[in-house]
């Protein structure tokens, strides 16, 4: 358990909420979850700098904090960084909603040959969240393989968290620039924009306003951490109120280096009133996933 724990609870019934939704987190097979904290212990290239992993335990442990703290509905963010990997984590992640009914079955992908029907299958068999990782992944994600997946998942309405930020490090193809192409081809894609795009805040708050499916989630920005190294621009706040019913709660749970509460109560600071977070923790997400 980490600081604060306690307080989560508090912090949603204040707001008059039934719990949260969180769009942003980590349940994967074991063997690649250790790998993945690993990676993280090691300060690795793509993390940058020291990161200590506040929630490193067991899968039945971590959903049984996730569902104490009031989550109600959440995600398992998985993510492919070769070809042939995408298919066997999507099958481990229906194995894991179907044991898992608070979990929206997540699906992935990668640019490979038979990408378009493997998509389209998971859009078919219910799938309610994609995860696409650019920095993790290091593709293009205007790549040409990758261009009938996303008219897929455009004409399905079917949400796509996707990581293209520069942050924590910039990747060879994250930033706001390949997203701008993709979503001038694509103008329907209902993308979630993981990190708030962090750093390019401002740029990817352009794209949100420009193309009216595209949402927002606060996964690790505002916090401490984040504010550190990427400050949210504070005459950007007006920006994000207006955006309030695109912005979605996200925390990276379990892999944060500080307790689960500070990502809440680092919302509350930015002093955008109690409908602004009944939105983004729970009326946006429950809207956008027909909760």
């Amino acid at each position: 358990m980490a600081e604060g724990d306690e307080r989560v609870g508090a912090f949603w019934r204040e707001l008059g909420l039934p719990g949260l939704i969180d769009v942003h987190t980590h349940f994967m097979p074991e063997r690649v979850m250790a790998k993945v904290q690993a990676y993280f212990d090691a300060a690795g290239p793509l993390v940058g700098r020291e990161w200590p992993i506040a929630y490193r335990m067991e899968e039945d442990a971590r959903l049984a904090v996730l569902r104490g703290f009031g989550v109600r509905a959440f995600t398992s963010m998985i993510y492919p960084h070769k070809p042939g990997m995408a298919r066997w984590l999507n099958g481990w992640a229906a194995g894991f909603a179907t044991r898992t009914p608070d979990c929206l079955r997540t699906a992935t992908f990668f640019p490979e040959d038979g990408v378009a029907d493997y998509v389209a299958a998971e859009i078919d068999g219910g799938v309610r969240v994609f995860k696409a990782h650019v920095q993790v992944g290091g593709y293009d994600p205007g790549d040409a393989l990758l261009d009938p997946a996303w008219g897929a998942l455009a004409d399905a309405g079917t949400p796509i968290v996707i990581h293209c930020g520069s942050g924590p490090v910039p990747g060879r193809h994250t930033g706001p620039g390949p997203i701008g192409g993709l979503l001038a081809r694509h103008p329907r894609l209902r993308l979630v924009i993981a990190h708030l795009g962090m750093p390019e805040y401002t740029d990817f708050l352009d794209l949100a306003e420009h193309y009216p499916h595209v949402h927002l989630d606060t996964t690790m920005a505002f916090t401490d951490f984040a504010e550190h190294d990427a400050p949210f621009p504070r005459e950007a706040r007006g920006r994000l109120r207006d955006l309030g019913d695109r912005v979605l709660f996200g925390s990276d749970f379990p892999n944060i280096p500080y307790g689960y509460a500070h990502a809440l109560e680092a919302l509350t600071r930015l002093e955008l009133g109690d409908s602004w977070l009944r939105g983004v923790c729970y009326g946006n997400g429950a809207r956008l996933f027909g909760i």
